[in-house]
C-alpha cells in the first residue's frame, strides 16, 4: 500500500474524556476486553491501551469477524495465543462467539472474585471494561449480550459517550466506556486502514484518494469480490482511478456529457466495502506483520 499519504490527526474533546474515564475506573474492574476490528487487528489496536491497562488481565476480542478473511481470522487468533494473550473471534451482529467471550471473562476474573469467597464475603460478579477505538462495535456487542437494544448503536465514530454499568451475564457486570482514538497515526498506512473501515470521520480526508487506494488493495488481494459485485469482466492492469470510473459506469453514475459522477462512485465503494458486499477482507494480513503484539 502506498506510503505517500498525509498524516491524519483527530482528537476531539470526547476522546480525551474517554481516556480519563478508562484511567479513573480501571481499579474498579477485574478484566479489560480490548475490542478490535477483525479486518484490522493491528491498526485498530490503540497503542495507548497497553500502557493504560498495565498488568490488568486483558482479553482481545476480534469483532466483525464475519467481514474478515476467515483464514486471516484463524491466523490472528493463533498469533495472539502464541504470545500468551487471550483472544476470541466474535461477530456481535449475529451473536457468534458470545459464550466463549463470557467464559473467558469469567476465567480471567476468577482470581479477583475468588478473594471475596475465600475471605468469607458474599461472592460478587466479575467486573469487566470494554475498550476500543470508535466504530469497532462496542454498542452492538452490548446489545447482543443483553438481547435487546439498550446501548445506543450507530455506524458513526464516537456515539457511545458516557460510562454505564450493565449486567451482561449472570455473574458478569460490564462498565461501558467511550471509544478512544489516538491523536496522531505515526504510520500513515494505519490511518488509511482506519479510513477504509470508517473508524475515523469521512470528512477529514480525501475520500476519492482513499477509495482509489482501497480499490488497488482489493484488486491485488481480493479481486473476486470486486469482479462479482460490480459485474466486471476484468480489472487486471487497471489503476484505482480507472476502476472507480468503470464502477461508476457499471452502476449508471453518470452526469451531463456522459461523464462519471465520481462522488457517487466513491460513496458506493466505501459503503459496499464496509458492509461486506465486496467479500470477506482483512487489511492487516498476518504475513505482513512483524514482531510481538
Amino acid at each position: 500500500m502506498e506510503k505517500d499519504l498525509p498524516e491524519l490527526q483527530w482528537f476531539p474533546g470526547h476522546m480525551k474524556r474517554a481516556r480519563d474515564i478508562v484511567e479513573r475506573n480501571l481499579n474498579r474492574v477485574d478484566v479489560v476486553v480490548e475490542l478490535l476490528d477483525a479486518r484490522i487487528p493491528m491498526s485498530s489496536a490503540n497503542p495507548l491501551i497497553k500502557s493504560i491497562v498495565k498488568d490488568k488481565p486483558r482479553l482481545l476480542a476480534l469483532n466483525k469477524s464475519d467481514l474478515a478473511d476467515p483464514n486471516q481470522n484463524r491466523a490472528w487468533i493463533e498469533k495472539f495465543r502464541g504470545e500468551n494473550l487471550r483472544a476470541v473471534e466474535i461477530d456481535s451482529v449475529h451473536g457468534k462467539g458470545m459464550r466463549e467471550l463470557i467464559r473467558n471473562i469469567e476465567e480471567l476474573a476468577r482470581p479477583a472474585t475468588d478473594k471475596f469467597s475465600k475471605a468469607g464475603a458474599k461472592p460478587r460478579s466479575a467486573r469487566v471494561m470494554i475498550v476500543g477505538i470508535p466504530n469497532v462495535g462496542k454498542s452492538s456487542l452490548i446489545n447482543r449480550l443483553l438481547g435487546k437494544s439498550r446501548a445506543k448503536t450507530e455506524n458513526r465514530p464516537g456515539v457511545t459517550r458516557d460510562e454505564q454499568w450493565i449486567k451482561i451475564a449472570k455473574q458478569v457486570d460490564l462498565l461501558d466506556t467511550p471509544g478512544i482514538l489516538w491523536a496522531k497515526f505515526e504510520d500513515p498506512e494505519v490511518g488509511l486502514k482506519l479510513a477504509f473501515t470508517g473508524a475515523i470521520r469521512d470528512d477529514i480526508y480525501d475520500k476519492e484518494r482513499v477509495s482509489i487506494l482501497l480499490l488497488e488493495f482489493l484488486s491485488r488481494n481480493y479481486p473476486a469480490g470486486l469482479i462479482d459485485r460490480y459485474k466486471l469482466e476484468s480489472i487486471e492492469n487497471l489503476s484505482g482511478f480507472e476502476m472507480l470510473e468503470l464502477i461508476g459506469r457499471k452502476r449508471g453514475f453518470l452526469i451531463k456529457g456522459g461523464n462519471v459522477d465520481l462522488e457517487k462512485s466513491v460513496r458506493s465503494v466505501l459503503v459496499e466495502f464496509r458492509s461486506g458486499n465486496l467479500g470477506r477482507v482483512t487489511l492487516d494480513r498476518i504475513e505482513k506483520i512483524e514482531g510481538d503484539w
